[in-house]
Order: C-alpha cells, then structure tokens, then sequence
C-alpha cells in the first residue's frame, strides 16, 4: 500500500539515525522548514531510546526510516519521507513518489540507498561537512 498525502495525520514524529552524515543533512533540512512544529524529530542513537520507545526495533529503524503519523500508524521508506516533507508544508515536493508507476522504481531506489547507507555516509559525510559515519 502506498501512502498518499491525504491519509497523513499531522503530526508526524520522525525516527532518524543521528551518526549518519545523509540522514543529517536531510533531518536538518526538515528542522529548518518545521516552522509549525509539526514535525517531531526523533534520534535513535539518543541515550534511553529503547527505553522511551519500546515498540521500535533499533536494527530495524537502523535498516529503514520509520515515520509514526498522529494517529499511531507506523510507515517506513519513501512513505516516512513524503510524511515528514507534508508535515513541515512540503510533501507536494515529495508525492510524485508516491505515484503509480513511479512508486515502485522510488520505493526499489530507497532501499538500494538504504542497504549502502553506511557506506555511502563514510564516503560522502566529509564532504558534505558532517561527521564520518561509524558504522560498517
């Protein structure tokens, strides 16, 4: 099922991987556009986060992007993204992802990025003046 931007319920708590340079530069690009606060940021490397939020299996937010909308549902991928873009007033940016046909080439691309993140934060964090990603 592909999200669409009138079933997001506003706000939108986003769970970001804050070691990472890319998610870095993307989470700070959305905290500078959340001028109405509907966007919650949430780092899953914070001290006492498993402890905070339970339900949430760290390997599996590590692999994913996980976004939880106001009315408790959980969506992952390019529908966290497009969640998180129409929360700070955006997600007309990011729909044309989300559309048929285009979906599936987005949603295969994303987790291509998502299994080399790592490897592609090493490369790219400096450059994109974050620090170098620590994970292998």
């Amino acid at each position: 099922m592909v999200l669409k931007r009138k079933e997001i319920s506003l706000p939108v708590t986003l769970f970001y991987d804050g070691e990472c340079p890319l998610c870095m530069r993307e989470v700070d690009h959305l905290a500078r556009k959340n001028r109405k606060g509907l966007l919650k940021l949430v780092d899953i490397r914070q001290d006492g986060f498993q402890e905070k939020y339970p339900e949430f299996d760290l390997a599996e937010l590590d692999r994913v992007i996980h976004a939880k909308l106001a009315d408790g549902r959980v969506v992952k991928g390019v529908d966290a993204t497009l969640a998180a873009w129409e929360a700070v007033g955006m997600g007309c940016l990011v729909a044309p992802l989300r559309w048929p046909g285009v979906a599936c080439i987005a949603d295969f691309g994303y987790e291509l990025f998502a299994r080399n993140r790592h490897g592609l934060s090493r490369r790219l964090g400096p450059i994109l003046g974050k620090n170098e990603c620590n994970k292998p």
